[in-house]
């Protein structure tokens, strides 16, 4: 899309102007006169000039001159009223390319921007390619093209000059008031006062919201400290808020600042005329405000675009500054936890150097001998650097592994080693070491492992003694009136009683302790499930005598195969069952039910026996297992815990399910599966 720039004090013309050429290739920009339309002509951004002027007067070959000082190459059509053939010479000689009368015609003036803009290949010269303005000839506007020479010279230099703030790249403050003196010097500024929005770290300090808006003053030139000292600016009032807002150059003069009282009142504080904003991409991160020349002249538009195109730089840089200030007091903090930490953390290059070492480090693979307290790559122990050296040539971390130093018996070391890779490169730039010394946590966890065990044989002997006791208490009674009332048979048979009782429970008390403390190989025989299911009832109807006791259980199909050891598996249910029965005295009810499963693709067996009591709790389900855990006054707790311990061994599970009533559940692998 073509741009087409129009110079009249008319709106009306521009509008004519407007309707009369296609909105989707040209645009066309309306401008009062050339002072406004400058950044457009200077920099050459309209492919066409059309401009209102009457050739009658002397003032309109005036704005032909400006605007040819400003571009020499932009065509210039002039639409007039009446036509003198004096004046249209001597503005074809200023460098006017079409001359129209007013109206504005339609064809006439599409045919004659086109013409300008795609002129016949014959009279276009090479080099110049389609969609912009044939240049005019050098010989018609010599000194123009002397001039822009110059002003490219002057450019360069001003570059060459604005590079010298360079050198003071990661110190802002000195940056700008280096860059302040380039000013001063190239454009003679009266006084200047830059004011910045920096960030602040959370590292070092924390501000209010009210704080963070705040804009304070880095530099000036001109201006009193005194004054400065007790300044602000802000972004939510006066300058800061308009620049902020409009995100231009803001005059004192302009009709924002003068509906803002705030604003005129600190132009006036600090005896300025312009605020030029400082950019950074995306925001605004200061303001910049300027008096005129130190001759008492104003600045120009010119001046002021160059002005405001060197902030942008300037807050480019000062980003940069911020970010490079940011990123070295990440370091320094990274830097002093490392070295802080109770962990042995090293970094080693790939030219094996140390590059980090903390103070943990130093103390537990220095040498004793070493006074500048650093660490060398071949100060570490063989093992460790053999590690490093593999995690180096190969890129790969390793896992966590047990270091024991030959020269500390008894020091134990969980030691890990992680590449530092670099981008998409598969060689790590670098590998950091950490090692955890263990010694006192192995220490502790022995002596919590052997307080545990003596807290257990206490348990095991204070269960066991009360269990025995209350075994031996009828046998001792008996035992003494053993004399005096033996010939009386209701006596001998109650003694007979108290010895059957005592031995049951001395009996049971023994195997739960053999099968608590069996390790290793187990018996191997296959046998039915059923008759053991069976049997187990027995010995658990035995162990506590109820009236009414009841098993279901339907044993009359194909008999399950089981493999493994025939009385731990006996004795297992069977205290499962005995479970059961005292959950429930009043209806002692014991329903066990048989079904074949599938364990990854290996036949099961599933018993399931539910009883008539309570129920298990979930809170109980996590503790039910456990040794010496009992909801009842007597016992030792051990029977389930002896079940599922056996059961275990056997590659089995037993799983106790909440519910309302008594629910246990045995899985085990079978010989044959179930048909």
């Amino acid at each position: 899309m073509k741009t087409i720039l129009v110079l009249s004090p008319h709106p009306d013309f521009a509008e004519g102007v407007r309707t009369s050429l296609n909105s989707e290739q040209y645009r066309v920009i309306h401008r009062l006169n050339v002072e406004e339309a400058e950044p457009l002509i200077v920099h050459g951004l309209a492919t066409a000039c059309i401009l209102d002027a009457d050739l009658m007067g002397v003032e309109s070959v005036w704005v032909i001159e400006r605007l040819r000082r400003r571009d020499a190459r932009t065509p210039i059509i002039a639409y007039t009223e009446t036509t003198q053939s004096d004046w249209e010479e001597e503005a074809f000689l200023r460098g006017v390319t079409h001359i129209l009368t007013k109206p504005v015609r339609h064809r006439l003036l599409n045919s004659v921007l086109e013409r300008l803009v795609n002129p016949p290949a014959g009279l276009r010269p090479p080099g110049v390619p389609f969609g912009f303005p044939v240049p005019l000839p050098r010989a018609v506007v010599p000194p123009a093209e002397v001039a822009r020479s110059v002003n490219a010279l002057q450019t360069l230099d001003v570059l060459r000059d604005f590079s010298s703030i360079l050198t003071h790249s990661l110190d802002a403050e000195a940056m700008l008031k280096q860059f302040l003196q380039f000013l001063r010097e190239i454009l003679s500024v009266n006084r200047v006062a830059i004011f910045l929005n920096r960030p602040c770290s959370p590292l070092t300090e924390v501000l209010s919201p009210e704080d963070a808006r705040r804009l304070r003053v880095v530099a000036a030139i001109g201006i009193s400290s005194g004054l400065l000292e007790h300044f602000e600016l802000s972004l939510d009032s006066g300058l800061g808020a308009q620049i902020s807002r409009l995100g231009r150059i803001l005059r004192r003069d302009s009709d924002e600042t003068r509906m803002d009282a705030e604003a005129q009142k600190e132009f006036e504080l600090l005896g300025a005329q312009v605020a030029v904003p400082i950019p950074s991409r995306d925001a605004i991160v200061g303001v910049a405000v300027f008096d005129g020349r130190i001759t008492g002249e104003p600045l120009v538009n010119v001046e002021l675009e160059l002005i405001f195109h060197l902030l942008e730089q300037v807050g480019l840089a000062l980003r940069n500054i911020w970010l490079h200030d940011q990123l070295a007091g990440n370091h320094e903090m990274l830097a002093n936890v490392l070295r802080e930490l109770s962990s042995a953390c090293i970094v080693v290059g790939r030219d094996l150097k140390v590059l980090h070492a903390n103070k943990a480090a130093r103390r537990h693979f220095g040498r004793k001998n070493e006074r500048t307290g650093g660490l060398e790559f071949s100060d570490l122990p063989q093992l460790l650097g053999g590690k490093i050296y593999q995690v180096l040539k190969t890129g790969a971390a390793l896992e966590p592994f047990r270091f024991e130093p030959e020269n500390s018996p008894g020091t134990v070391y969980s030691v890990s080693v992680v590449p530092f890779q670099r981008g998409n490169s598969a060689v790590p730039g670098s590998v950091l070491l950490t090692a955890d010394d263990l010694t006192q946590g192995e220490q502790l966890r022995k002596l919590e492992v052997e307080a545990a065990n003596l807290r257990l044989v206490r348990t095991m002997a204070d269960r066991m003694a009360h269990e025995i006791g209350n075994a031996m208490v009828p046998i001792s009674t008996h035992q003494q009136l053993l004399g005096e009332k033996f010939g009386d048979p209701e006596f001998r048979a109650s003694l007979d009683q108290a010895l059957s009782d005592g031995v049951k429970r001395v009996s049971r008390l023994i195997n739960q302790m053999r099968f608590l403390a069996h390790e290793g190989h187990i018996e191997q025989e296959s046998f039915p499930i059923g008759k053991l299911i069976l049997e187990a009832y027995q010995e658990a109807a035995r162990q506590q005598p109820v009236e009414g006791a009841q098993l279901k259980f339907d044993n009359t199909g194909q008999p399950v195969i089981v493999t493994g050891d025939r009385a731990a598996l006996k004795h297992a249910l069977s205290e499962i069952m005995l479970n059961a029965l005292q959950a429930n005295l009043k209806q002692p009810q014991i329903d066990v039910r048989l079904e074949s499963a599938d364990t990854k693709g290996r036949p099961a067996l599933t018993i399931e026996v539910l009883d008539t009591g309570s129920g298990f709790s979930p809170e109980s389900v996590q503790k039910v297992t456990s040794p010496f855990y009992t909801t009842r006054n007597v016992g030792l707790g051990l029977g389930l815990a002896v079940s599922r311990k056996i059961i275990e061994t056997h590659n089995g599970k037993l799983e106790i399910i909440p519910s309302p009533s008594g629910f246990v559940r045995v899985s085990l692998p079978v010989h044959t599966p179930m048909n």
